[in-house]
């Protein structure tokens, strides 16, 4: 494994080498060496250990949002587009142990690897110094997302705003065409909306999923446009005050 003293730097906090190793064990390694531990379990203390720190500072820093606002910013900043862009910055995946198959795949930089990564950390951290230590790491690194616009509004679930729009407006049934191109392991895919037998807009994504969110995203500009910021708040506002959807897919 890379030596991990520039990670620990960064992390700001010291995790004893056991731990932080089994937090950078993804699965596809583990099978390869016989079936060793995963970060899997680590992940899933992470994830509850993040969503504790984020919850905190949200409801502190927000009191006049309510429940449903509140949710939308969690769900942004710890989404796993979010996670990956911090692991990123932490050159997280240098460091993550995998199995030959996912190094030729561009593993280290898969967002879903990365973001995961990050919660095994998360976890880590908390086994080796307690809550209020990991909280701090949280904040130093991921709460910044928590004043970033860009990043709120990517967090927006637009497949449904397109849904609870469409349906409001009467426009008929929403179809979302899906194409996908390349080999198995590096595929990419372009959705196309479709609303009434109108096309609104289109996305490309990694994955079905991901290109119909995109794809809803562009849409949203035109859907939108007819609604007027002084005129009647038709319900359909964005996580910020106005939906403005990220530039690209």
């Amino acid at each position: 494994m890379k030596n991990t003293e520039d990670l620990t730097k960064r992390l700001g906090v010291d995790i004893d080498t056991g731990t932080l190793r089994l937090a950078l064990t993804h699965r596809s390694y583990a099978y390869e060496k016989g079936g060793i531990p995963t970060n899997e379990r680590l992940e899933f203390l992470g994830d509850s250990v993040l969503g504790l720190a984020v919850t905190d500072a949200l409801y502190r820093d927000h009191p006049d949002l309510t429940e449903g606002d509140l949710a939308k910013r969690r769900s942004a900043v710890v989404s796993t587009k979010a996670l990956a862009g911090v692991a990123r910055t932490l050159d997280l995946g240098s460091y993550v142990l995998l199995g030959q198959g996912e190094k030729l795949t561009n593993g280290r930089d898969k967002a879903s690897i990365l973001a995961d990564t990050m919660e095994a950390v998360i976890g880590a951290a908390y086994l080796s110094h307690g809550v209020e230590t990991a909280r701090a790491m949280v904040m130093r690194l991921i709460g910044p997302l928590l004043r970033d616009a860009a990043v709120l509004g990517e967090g927006t679930d637009w497949k449904t705003r397109i849904q609870e729009t469409a349906a409001a407006r009467r426009l008929g049934v929403i179809d979302y065409q899906v194409d996908g191109t390349g080999p198995d392991h590096a595929r990419t895919f372009t959705a196309r909306l479709v609303i009434g037998g109108t096309e609104y807009g289109s996305g490309c994504g990694n994955s079905k999923k991901e290109a119909e969110q995109a794809a809803a995203a562009a849409s949203w500009k035109t859907l939108a446009a007819p609604f007027s910021p002084d005129g009647p708040d038709d319900g359909f506002a964005g996580v910020l005050g106005t939906a403005t959807p990220p530039d690209g897919p």
